[in-house]
């Protein structure tokens, strides 16, 4: 049997999908928690912060601590820390990673011509303008950063644009690619996710809905991956990827059966 310490968990579809629980999740948790396995929630929703997470998971009975949150957002504004401290940014994203970028330090700029950093994410108000402005910030020399790759996200019982929507239209307009894309799969997120939990790949478990960002991310490091067909991937996906998780559960109510392998 595999003697795990860690867990990097996903959240939605994995434990919520939009405003509904999944059916099991908060037992799951339990369960990781029963058998010495840390949990950290990891999002690659780059727009709320980590209390937002404690709220919507306490409503189905899953309790968990902030300091027990990683989401792109936190990833990206780690990223910046050591790669451009201290920089102009100019921001196509919502609200919290605007505020939480001056919160680390960094200028947040409304003038394109101005960035030293482009940073990409979602942006539920992006329009033309916006695409025009980030367009210049690339022309006039900025680097280019994402907060993460998802290019639709679940929401109720359909899919939604995410921000590899809005990093992929500024990336066929400027015709360059971002530098760096952080949150899961990155190295970057990879790394820490494994800091925070203080347990080697080895020790770890990478449980999500997604092939591209969860079992990518677990290939990566080199943890145990689990795929739960609760959110996004479909059979055929499934069956016709080239990123194979571990373990394939229904739901993470199955967890149980991993951890006794």
């Amino acid at each position: 049997m595999a003697t795990y310490r860690g867990a990097i968990v996903d959240v939605d579809g994995t434990l919520v999908r939009g405003d509904n629980g999944l059916s099991g999740a908060a037992d799951a948790v339990r369960t990781l928690r029963e058998t010495g396995i840390t949990p950290l929630f990891f999002s690659n929703n780059p727009t709320q912060p980590p209390e937002h997470y404690v709220e919507r998971l306490a409503a189905h009975d899953i309790d968990i601590d902030a300091a027990e949150v990683l989401t792109s957002a936190l990833v990206t504004a780690e990223f910046l820390e050591d790669e451009h401290a201290g920089r102009n940014v100019f921001v196509v994203g919502e609200t919290y990673l605007r505020e939480l970028l001056e919160r680390r330090g960094f200028a947040v700029r409304d003038d394109p011509d101005a960035a030293d950093v482009l940073v990409a994410s979602i942006d539920r108000e992006f329009d033309y303008e916006t695409l025009t402005e980030a367009f210049w910030a690339l022309e006039s020399g900025a680097s280019f950063v994402g907060t993460d790759p998802d290019v639709t996200i679940p929401v109720h019982e359909r899919l939604v644009p995410g921000s590899g929507a809005i990093i992929n239209a500024i990336a066929g307009v400027a015709g360059r690619d971002p530098n760096h894309v952080l949150g899961k799969p990155s190295a970057d997120a990879g790394r820490a996710a494994l800091s925070h939990l203080d347990v080697s790949p080895e020790e770890c478990l990478v449980v999500g809905d997604r092939l591209d960002t969860d079992v990518a991310l677990g290939e990566r490091i080199g943890a145990t991956t689990v795929l739960v067909r609760s959110g996004v991937t479909t059979r055929g996906e499934l069956a016709e990827s080239d990123v194979t998780p571990d373990y394939v559960l229904d739901s993470v109510r199955e967890i149980g059966e991993v951890l006794a392998d």
